[in-house]
């Protein structure tokens, strides 16, 4: 682990797993592994928060490596061209499926010849829904109801409450350090251990050119990076 010059914590290796997609199953927190297709500039269908844009932060991923690529490296190559519609579009597709929502997740799965996105949604009051979204046509599954428990509602309520970045604020922000594609977008609590009523959102973008992962943690009230991993499996 290290600290760059803006500094920002660089982690090398492979990042730490999902923290929300098992909101999709659980609802504490909002999450992902592979998400994205391409540009980070589409609508969430999520209503517009200020933020103040961070600065730039070096954050190249490592030369690939010549010869054959890792399982991971593999993973990617295979699955993330076949999806032609993208984290931004799959959200907006999730939005609509779920009235009065914003988009907390979304995760590129599946196989290549049937690629999806996990996304998840939430209302203001922190009832939160896990909705599929097929990653060629864009058709958005009936909406799946999460936890009903009310500290999880709460906890998301907050969240929903404090962030003022939106997701494709983050994916931006993410795609200006590391060109690529937002593979992973999740929001919930900040990892960088400095206050634990921080909500930040973490963004994973691919780099075509080498198949490696760059996961980005971004605070979700002023867009300042927190923390980067660089994936080199």
């Amino acid at each position: 682990m290290d600290t760059n010059r803006s500094g920002v914590v660089v982690r090398r290796g492979r990042p730490a797993g999902p923290r929300t997609i098992g909101l999709v199953c659980a609802v504490a927190a909002a999450g992902a592994l592979l998400s994205g297709c391409g540009s980070s500039g589409n609508d969430t269908g999520s209503p517009q928060k200020s933020g103040a844009p961070s600065g730039a932060v070096p954050a190249t991923a490592p030369a690939s490596p010549t010869g054959s690529l890792s399982a991971d490296q593999a993973q990617r190559k295979a699955l993330v061209p076949k999806a032609k519609v993208d984290y931004g579009q799959a959200l907006k597709a999730a939005v609509a499926a779920v009235p009065s929502s914003e988009a907390i997740a979304a995760e590129l799965k599946g196989t290549p010849a049937s690629p999806y996105w996990d996304t998840a949604v939430a209302t203001t009051d922190g009832a939160a829904y896990a909705v599929r979204v097929d990653a060629v046509s864009g058709k958005a599954e009936q909406p799946r109801p999460q936890s009903d428990d009310p500290e999880d509602k709460q906890q998301l309520a907050a969240r929903l409450t404090t962030a003022t970045v939106t997701a494709q604020q983050a994916a931006q922000t993410a795609t200006e350090k590391t060109k690529g594609t937002v593979t992973t977008i999740e929001l919930g609590d900040a990892d960088h251990g400095n206050n634990n009523d921080s909500v930040a959102w973490t963004v994973g973008v691919v780099t075509t050119d080498d198949w490696y992962e760059t996961t980005y943690e971004i605070d979700a009230v002023n867009r300042k990076v927190l923390w980067m991993n660089i994936d080199q499996d």
